[in-house]
């Protein structure tokens, strides 16, 4: 199996780029950057103590030995400044460090809190198109999210706790080797411009790589969901082999890539340790020829010297392979979190309209709607939707009806026509404002995470507890309730599908709103519920607009008008019996749902009782 790349971010971020976007993120936290930059520089300094304690030591130990007369009370002397200088340098060092590191870690954990915060507000804020897109799956966009916080966190940790420690010492380290001797300092700053082209072209070749790994993550993350949530169906058929080996084939091609990847990075991290082992070579080859032939101001204490400033120099070297790596991580997953942050086109539209009484009434003239995928849903569709009215929308699976359920909540907009309520245009009205007067009930509702009074409540947060009950005994869900151990605290996760529907109904009826939109709402119900449920939506319904899908006969007959679709288009239209009358589709529909219900023996039965 092959990983799609089409679910790759298709824009392309520099490091500039990278940075320009996430300082919004940062410069909140200034007075944390402040006393990071501040530790920086002391971190810095101390960085140097060795090589100076190293130079003089040396130079003075050598004087010492060269003398007549040994004093012990001279060395003593040296030894014990070297200890007092070097153990006092630790002390502060490991302060720094400390403090460095906490305030560094403190605004990751803060970047990274916003970033979550603010891509959630986003998407929140798409329409609902953006999540029936391909390439914009569950799996595929939580991994998007997540890997792109997780990189971007780093970058923010690799900059401000890795990348400025170590180039303050190394440029503070190679001005002092300038100092001491300009062709030692020419030499060290030769050795540096050669590693970092041979990082840049090492991140050029291994750029499609991390493309494809990263791919691989969403592919891989979007698989696993997809067994999680099939996974009924999956053991019903017995179909785990198959699964397994379909999981196995993307997990092989994403070793593959891996592999390939972590080849080519350790052989240029090879390439980089050899040009750092010349550089330091070099140095002690130049530093060790000036002091044979008694250069000014070279001793055998400079040769230490300036090999230690050099390690200061090169280590940032040593550390700059992997920085560079996670910096190109989060360039390939910025792309995909910056896509999704920066994603204006993708916002909702919403009018102004927001008038103080909805009465329903939709015209909808010769709409055309095509789906993200290419595939056309709607055609030429007209159709008066009266207020007040029940309206059914009937045919079969894949018509077109729940598409135009979806445009009257203005989830998503046609591509041709117009649809207006109550004389206005649907794109004019208030989109929050619109959907606060429409209860939508679905076949399959969601409910979350929560106790069972959260979800009702989630209808209208503002209810009390006498509200959630009232609408608990309207959806005829309130006696099993009642039944549970901790009652409406109980976790509405734990209930079954069926009660879940019910749950899902009690917040339409707890929302109380003047526009119903109800999908097959008892398609999971068994026929108890189903006419129990049957019972408190015909209650509901009076003096409401209400726009009804169902494959329900009973439901169906009650409409006051209905709509009949074929393959997107609307082929009858009018009251029940007339429509039944004049043959065709839903004669065809009525008539198999009656026989599949066996009418004519459950008459007879009813008879015989």
């Amino acid at each position: 199996m092959t990983i799609e790349k089409k679910s790759e971010p298709t824009g392309k971020m520099n490091i500039l780029d990278l940075l320009k976007n996430i300082m919004p993120f940062v410069l909140p936290y200034r007075w944390l950057i402040g006393v990071t930059l501040a530790l920086t520089l002391v971190g810095s300094l101390m960085a140097q103590v060795n090589a100076v304690v190293l130079d003089r030591a040396v130079d003075a130990i050598n004087a010492l030995i060269q003398q007549p007369q040994f004093s012990w009370g001279s060395a003593l002397k040296i030894l014990t400044t070297i200890s007092i200088i070097l153990l006092g340098k630790e002390v502060i060092a490991a302060l720094v460090t400390f403090f460095q590191r906490y305030y560094g870690e403190r605004m990751r954990i803060l970047v990274s809190r916003d970033l979550s915060v603010s891509v959630v507000r986003r998407m929140l804020s798409f329409r609902m198109a953006f999540f029936t897109s391909e390439g914009n799956e569950t799996g595929k966009l939580q991994s998007r999210i997540d890997r792109g916080i997780m990189s971007l966190s780093n970058t923010v940790n690799n900059f401000f706790i890795e990348i400025l420690p170590l180039f303050t010492s190394a440029i503070l380290a190679l001005a002092l080797m300038f100092m001491a001797n300009i062709y030692v300092g020419l030499v060290a700053l030769c050795i540096v411009p050669i590693y970092f082209w041979v990082t840049y072209i090492q991140a050029k070749r291994m750029k499609g790589g991390r493309r494809g790994i990263f791919g691989g993550h969403q592919a891989v993350s979007q698989s696993i969901l997809n067994i999680i949530e099939s996974i009924t169906v999956i053991k019903s058929f017995n179909r785990e082999k198959i699964e397994a080996g379909r999981q196995a084939d993307i997990q092989r091609t994403m070793t593959d890539l891996q592999l390939n990847t972590r080849k080519q990075s350790y052989m240029f991290n090879g390439l980089k340790s050899f040009l750092e082992q010349i550089g330091t070579v070099l140095i002690i080859i130049l530093t060790a020829y000036l002091v044979l032939i008694d250069y000014p101001g070279m001793t055998i204490g400079k040769i230490m010297y300036h090999v230690m400033l050099f390690a200061n120099v090169s280590a940032p070297i040593r550390q700059l392979h992997r920085i560079y790596d996670d910096m190109n991580d989060a360039l390939i997953y910025a792309e995909g979190f910056f896509g999704i942050l920066h994603a204006d086109n993708e916002v909702e539209e919403t009018g102004h309209h927001r008038p103080s009484e909805v009465r329903g009434d939709f015209q909808l003239s010769g709409v055309d709607f095509t789906y993200s995928n290419g595939t056309q849903a709607l055609f030429d569709v007209s159709m008066h939707i009266r207020s007040g009215k029940i309206t059914a929308l009937v045919g079969l699976s894949g018509a077109g009806k729940s598409t135009i359920v979806n445009l009257l909540d203005k989830f998503y907009h046609p591509d041709r026509g117009s649809i207006t309520l109550d004389g206005v245009e649907l794109s004019e009205w208030d989109t929050q404002w619109l959907r606060e007067n429409v209860g939508l009930v679905l076949q399959k509702n969601h409910i979350f995470d929560g106790t069972i009074e959260e979800n009702i409540k989630y209808g209208h947060p503002d209810a009390s507890h006498e509200d959630v009950v009232k609408a608990a005994r309207q959806a005829y869900i309130y006696d099993q309730i009642m039944q549970l151990p901790n009652g409406f605290e109980t976790q509405a996760l734990q209930l079954s599908g069926g009660q879940q529907q019910r749950i899902a109904i009690a917040r339409m009826f707890i929302k109380n709103p003047p526009l119903i939109f109800l999908d097959e709402p008892t398609a999971s119900l068994d026929a108890i519920a189903t006419e129990q449920i049957k019972a408190s939506i015909d209650a509901i319904k009076t003096g409401r607009t209400v726009i009804i899908i169902s494959h329900n006969i009973g439901q169906i007959i009650d409409a006051d008008y209905i709509y009949v679709l074929k393959e997107g288009r609307v082929v009858q239209g009018g009251k029940p019996n007339e429509v039944y009358q004049q043959g065709g589709v839903y004669k065809d529909i009525f008539d198999a749902s009656a026989r599949s219900m066996n009418v004519d023996k459950i008459a007879n039965t009813m008879e015989q009782s």
